[in-house]
């Protein structure tokens, strides 16, 4: 494992610059990277290991490769895929300005039908982990903490993985914002009475009531984020 590990440094290195590149506006939507002898140069690898970082990049949709013509690069909004999400959560690459009110609108839509998915399938796990809210520390990294249990959980016990793949693709940014989002007292206590009430809805199998209750929530939030002007 060691040694695949080592191997694979170069072109994650390569990989990564290049993300980072695109994000900064150095190669923006419909540009064509350098010819692949002088990029390779400019990334300090070999031929093979850019290829190698390239596909890959043209695999989540960053860019187009094309035989016999120059690479270019995607509007990663349009044509980008999940590996996306994991490489505008890698440490370092700055966020676009509306990714957090793009995410949070998102959430809306998706959180509601996973929570009552989970409450009506499985409701006791998920009103077990919930009751935990009551001795939660008044801090943003224990909300924040927390928080990523409990949608996680959810889009677990909804009996669809492609809910929890999708939240995963947020994993290494979701408890940095949530802990600028807790930071507000107000916010911890919108969120301590959403998981009392969504702790009550689980116990009955309520799917409907805690589809609403997470609605109500997520919407919370968005006005919440939007009033400390964190966008």
């Amino acid at each position: 494992m060691r040694t695949l590990s080592s191997l694979d440094r170069p072109a994650a290195h390569a990989e990564h610059a290049l993300v980072s590149a695109i994000l900064h506006g150095d190669y923006p939507p419909g540009a064509a990277l350098p010819a692949e002898r002088e990029l390779a140069v400019q990334l300090g690898v070999t031929r093979p290991t850019l290829r190698e970082a390239l596909q890959r990049l043209a695999r989540d949709g960053w860019l187009t490769i094309q035989q016999g013509k120059p690479t270019l690069v995607n509007d990663y909004w349009r044509a980008g895929g999940l590996g996306v999400l994991s490489a505008l959560a890698h440490p370092g690459n700055d966020l676009p300005a509306d990714f957090i009110p793009n995410l949070l609108a998102v959430r809306l839509l998706l959180a509601p039908a996973y929570t009552r998915a989970a409450v009506e399938r499985d409701p006791g796990p998920v009103a077990d982990l919930l009751a935990l809210a009551a001795d939660l520390e008044a801090a943003p990294a224990a909300f924040a903490a927390f928080d990523w249990r409990v949608q996680h959980l959810l889009t677990v016990a909804s009996g669809n993985p492609i809910y929890t793949l999708i939240l995963n693709g947020f994993a290494g940014f979701y408890e940095p914002m949530a802990r600028r989002y807790f930071a507000r007292a107000e916010a911890r206590a919108a969120s301590f009475e959403f998981y009392r009430a969504l702790q009550e809805v689980a116990r009955r199998g309520d799917g409907a009531g805690a589809e609403r209750l997470t609605r109500q929530a997520m919407q919370q939030s968005i006005d919440l984020w939007r009033a400390d002007g964190e966008h």
